[in-house]
């Protein structure tokens, strides 16, 4: 593990340390798991800007899926 300095506002800090203890955490571990998060966020968003981006290019053609339409089974019947 890596010692980081960060500059954070003080109402953000004040706001981590509230939450931190409520969760019976600490700042840093607070931080690292926030941190986590907003990179796992981050990666699905690109992921969706490709499938859109994909979309956008080679938009579906009309009833390109229909021959499919016989092999779906949605578990009604």
């Amino acid at each position: 593990m890596r010692t980081v300095q960060m500059t954070l506002d003080d109402d953000l800090v004040k706001a981590v340390d509230q939450v931190s203890k409520l969760l019976n955490t600490s700042r840093s571990a607070f931080t690292r798991k926030a941190l986590r998060e907003a990179l796992a966020r981050y990666n699905l968003e690109q992921l969706e800007r490709k499938h859109r981006q994909g979309y956008e290019r080679k938009p579906i053609i009309g009833d390109e899926f229909m021959v499919w339409e016989s092999e779906q089974a949605w578990g009604d019947e």
